[in-house]
């Protein structure tokens, strides 16, 4: 299965034969990393939005196989602060690397990136709508921990604004996993991707009350309130902190049940779960790094 060149942008842009090649390769690079493979090569991070996770575990990765790292972590260091276009941003800078990983606020904006470079490009997560190395490290978690991905999984939090749970319902589905989706009202999944993620396969159900669905499921993938996605701080304050996952409302859950989070959390898991043998969340980012390992020596070395 070749990968060389190729851009990342969507989730829905891989097939399900395609994710799980991905995910053995990470497999295999967390048992035997290869060495320096991508010794000469260069990936330019543009991160326009903050990012801690994501920059690092790609600078890790890129380093890891002996490749350097170039770019900026937000945009007022860089010449977009004197009114530089984005476009011109990337023809520059795919003069000096050979992958570009780009972080935008504006939906679409990897997409477009990649339609104007002549080297591949990975989308970090663009606004409101995709983040697939994200997706790809929470179903490489999901199988280190549980073997399978025909899982019963709970998605709970901010489902309107939360890109991460946009591609991951999403590609659940396709390995035909069993979702129920918790929000408070306002915050729902926007119906067109509900629809998208029914067509993918998935069985859905929709409720509001976490309580009630703890006992039942395997996988319980929490996510923050997205202050920052919101127009009206307003409405915002009406529903932080909805939800708030403690200690004791583990009691009667599942043997094996794990609990996921893409990070950073806020207040909606209480610090005490993080000693649980539940908590699964720390594992996910460390699992981050073969992940990208994985799709960058694919994308650059095939």
């Amino acid at each position: 299965m070749d990968f060389r060149g190729r851009d990342i942008i969507s989730i829905r842009d891989l097939t399900r034969e395609e994710i799980s090649f991905i995910l053995d390769r990470a497999e295999e690079m967390e048992k035997s990393p290869p060495g320096n493979v991508l010794r000469g090569k260069i990936l330019a991070c543009l991160f326009y939005e903050p990012s801690t996770r994501t920059r690092l575990s790609f600078e890790a990765a890129m380093k890891r196989l002996g490749g350097e790292v170039i770019g900026f972590t937000e945009a007022g260091v860089s010449s977009v602060a004197k009114g530089e276009s984005l476009i011109d941003t990337v023809r520059t800078v795919e003069g000096y690397s050979d992958v570009i990983v780009i972080r935008h606020p504006r939906e679409g904006a990897a997409r477009l990136c990649a339609g104007i470079a002549d080297i591949p490009v990975i989308n970090a997560g663009d606004g409101s709508n995709q983040h697939p190395t994200q997706t790809l490290l929470d179903l490489y978690t999901i199988r280190r921990e549980k073997n399978r991905l025909d899982v019963d999984v709970a998605i709970l939090g901010d489902l309107k604004y939360g890109r991460t749970v946009h591609s991951l319902a999403y590609a659940l589905g396709m390995f035909n996993a069993r979702i129920t989706l918790i929000s408070p009202r306002g915050l729902e999944m926007p119906r067109e991707v509900l629809s998208d993620i029914k067509k993918a396969g998935a069985e859905i159900q929709e409720v509001t009350s976490l309580e009630e669905t703890l006992k039942g499921i395997d996988v319980l993938y929490v996510t923050r309130i997205q202050r920052e996605r919101f127009p009206d701080m307003e409405e915002y304050e009406k529903v932080k902190g909805a939800y708030r996952l403690t200690a004791d409302m583990l009691r009667d859950v599942r043997e094996g049940m794990i609990i996921l989070h893409p990070l950073p959390r806020v207040d909606e898991i209480s610090p005490e779960v993080d000693s649980t043998k539940h908590a699964r969340y720390f594992h996910q980012v460390k699992y981050g790094v073969p992940v990208r390992m994985a799709l960058l020596k694919l994308i650059l070395e095939g």
